[in-house]
């Protein structure tokens, strides 16, 4: 761990036209830890963000709402600073990108890229809302796929059968904020070169480790693809920077919100008496991105590039992680598995409990985590509360009824905290390598023993009897510096808890190499309450919550404007031919266990299920990806039609169909039925 260097540290920038959710909280969590560390390790590290405050949705929103963008974006801007701050992530400066610095940096790294003929134009074609006179982004735009004839598909992709294509080639395409069916229309276009970047771009991402090897295997499909030439610039109307010398084209979100990160960094400098030059592109500073695995894209080739190619200091790693899942299920404010950062910190659940508990699924890998609130309760609970703070409730007792709240003056048995203190290198290498939930396991394993050590020492027998009172001091010191190993541990995931700790020892705050000192003769302050248990009370209120918010969302989703409202409407299947008593009794429906489950590689949209029905196994194929984590499945009842045909599939034969219910678009998944308690594998539904 290197104390020379300047350490730039970033998350991705948080869309400036919605709150934050614990999906943001998760990648800021990570970052703040990592930060929280090097901090207490003496490393100088600037922690930055910023919202992104630029596109066509955010001036979409803002006329919904009837007002500015500048004033949407300023109001969002407060609720996010203030939700940040709930959760202890601890930036050194949170700003924005609609800021003069921001517009200052982007025209540099344009200027710069145009000199170095790495921008040109040319002429596209592209849908046009002629009621709305705009040009519409692939997002805006809907339709039938032309490849399945899935309708109510986005411009870009299918999410029925995964084909991607431009918004012209759907079939009776309209536009979500009119309804009216777009025309195509030509338009001139700025482009940034990107095709020209594939030798410097492998030869950077091949270098230092710069990523993890899941998305390094991602990145070379793309480049072993072919990179095509990036569009930066969308028309009028669109709320951004406008391209120097022009008065109707603006800078792409995408060329903008990256150079925010250094546009917040400069107004930084500029309050800080830095030189944003020097710090950003000296050779000691080293430069670190946070950012989800969906916008991998944009951060590991168009962002190295531009920053190459205008003369800028690529980063020197990128961190990536996956999403935050929710009881298995991704989330969705239409499937209700959605909640807001702001749901969780007034539900009265302290967000260093979240804080731990993310912490502990956390690992250097491109992973999902999944957030589950039955094992959340039971985890914190019983780790941080039954465990690591009860070892300062029971010794601290025994020293403010015994010893007016003083540490005795030695210890004439330091074995635990030496071997505590001996964890530390292990601990920091976890760390600094991002695998918190492997720092976690080894803390709490560390809690363990203490816990043990307590109970063999036995202090509330020692109490009892005055002559072995000295002793009894000696067991309570040894139980406070324990209790302060540990916690300098967990500071950098914890930090709120820290602090109120270092407020009972009466200590100065923690670093890391406190680790090699030992508190003696020293008085600490009498214990009070230091953490709440979570009740049933508190995780109900922030389902409740949750479920509030969703229902407000929704209420107001599609409603960019009143026309919309004939074509976002849910339209039912009508119900089919009727058919007798023998039509239904040629289908063999049986109770099925479903006993393994996983993706299938290659198949965006496919479960591969092993079936129990009794007296044999089914390998069935299923297509409910989109509704359900494969492991949520294993050991769950669900109904099958056994008597299906085999169908010989790309992956193997599927023997049979799993009974499932979704609208017939299936837009938003199918959803298998589960049957009640007691029915049992091979039992044949009538």
């Amino acid at each position: 761990m290197n104390h020379n260097k300047n350490l730039i540290v970033t998350c991705a920038l948080v869309y400036a036209n919605s709150d934050l959710h614990l999906g943001h909280i998760l990648e800021q969590v990570q970052a703040d830890i990592w930060v929280r560390f090097q901090k207490m390790q003496g490393n100088t590290c600037h922690f930055i963000c910023a919202d992104d405050t630029h596109g066509t949705p955010i001036m979409l929103k803002a006329e919904q709402l009837n007002i500015t963008p500048e004033q949407l974006i300023a109001q969002v801007h407060d609720r996010h600073v203030s939700d940040i701050k709930a959760f202890d992530i601890n930036f050194d400066h949170y700003y924005t990108t609609n800021s003069p610095e921001c517009q200052e940096l982007v025209y540099d790294v344009y200027n710069k890229l145009k000199q170095n003929n790495k921008i040109t134009t040319r002429k596209i074609h592209q849908l046009f809302d002629t009621e709305k006179q705009m040009f519409l982004p692939d997002r805006y735009v809907k339709g039938t796929c032309p490849k399945c004839k899935t309708p109510d598909q986005y411009g870009d992709n299918c999410e029925s059968c995964g084909a991607t294509y431009t918004p012209s080639d759907l079939i009776e395409p309209y536009s979500v904020i009119s309804g009216v069916k777009p025309v195509l229309r030509e338009s001139e276009h700025y482009f940034f070169k990107l095709g020209e970047c594939e030798d410097f771009l492998k030869n950077w991402l091949n270098a230092d480790n710069r990523l993890q090897q899941e998305a390094v295997n991602k990145m070379q499909e793309w480049l072993n693809g072919g990179l095509q030439d990036w569009d930066i610039s969308r028309d009028k109307p669109y709320f951004g920077f406008l391209i120097p010398e022009t008065t109707n084209k603006y800078f792409y979100v995408w060329l903008d919100a990256p150079v925010g990160y250094m546009g917040t960094l400069l107004n930084y400098c500029k309050t800080h008496n830095l030189d944003f030059n020097q710090l950003w592109n000296n050779e000691n500073t080293d430069i670190y991105h946070f950012f989800g695995k969906d916008i991998l894209y944009f951060h590991a080739l168009f962002w190295p590039a531009i920053l190459n190619y205008s003369g800028y200091k690529a980063p020197t790693k990128l961190f990536v992680h996956g999403f935050l899942t929710l009881n298995g299920q991704k989330m969705s404010k239409s499937r209700g598995t959605f909640i807001n950062a702001r749901n969780l910190i007034d539900s009265g659940i302290s967000t260093n409990l979240f804080r731990y508990y993310i912490a502990s699924k956390l690992t250097n890998k491109v992973e999902d985590v999944d957030f589950t609130l039955d094992d959340f309760v039971a985890k914190v609970n019983s780790e941080l509360v039954g465990k690591y703070i009860n070892i300062a409730a029971r010794s601290s007792s025994f020293l403010n009824k015994i010893f007016d709240n003083n540490l005795a003056s030695d210890m004439t048995d330091q074995t635990l905290l030496t071997h505590i203190s001996n964890e530390a290198d292990s601990i920091a290498w976890y760390y600094q390598d991002r695998e918190y939930a492997k720092a976690l396991r080894l803390i709490m394993s560390l809690v363990d023993e203490v816990n043990t050590y307590v109970d063999n020492v036995k202090p509330w027998l020692l109490a009892k009897n005055i002559e072995q009172h000295s002793e009894l001091h000696q067991v309570c010191t040894v139980l406070i510096n324990a209790f302060r190993y540990l916690s300098i541990y967990l500071k950098p995931v914890t930090p709120s808890l820290a602090s109120d700790i270092e407020k009972f020892l009466n200590i100065k705050p923690l670093q890391w190499n406190d680790i090699n000192t030992t508190l003696l003769a020293h008085k600490i302050n009498p214990y009070t309450h230091l953490i709440t248990r979570i009740d049933t009370t508190m995780t109900d209120n922030l389902m409740n919550l949750a479920k509030e918010d969703i229902s407000k969302q929704n209420i107001s989703a599609n409603t960019i404007t009143n026309n919309t409202d004939n074509v976002n409407k849910v339209e039912y299947e009508p119900i089919a031919e009727t058919i007798n008593i023998d039509d239904f009794s040629k289908l063999d429906l049986r109770i099925a266990k479903i006993i393994d489950a996983k993706a299938v590689e290659g198949a965006d949209k496919l479960i591969q299920l092993t079936l129990d029905i009794g007296n044999e196994t089914r390998n069935v194929f299923a297509g409910i990806k989109a509704a359900y984590n494969p492991e949520s499945l294993i050991g769950k009842h669900t109904v099958m039609v056994a008597n299906l045909a085999p169908r010989k599939m790309k992956f193997r034969i599927s023997e049979g169909m799993v009974v499932a219910g979704g609208f017939e678009d299936k837009k938003s998944g199918l959803y298998i039925l589960e049957p009640h308690d007691g029915a049992k594998p091979g039992m044949r539904v009538r």
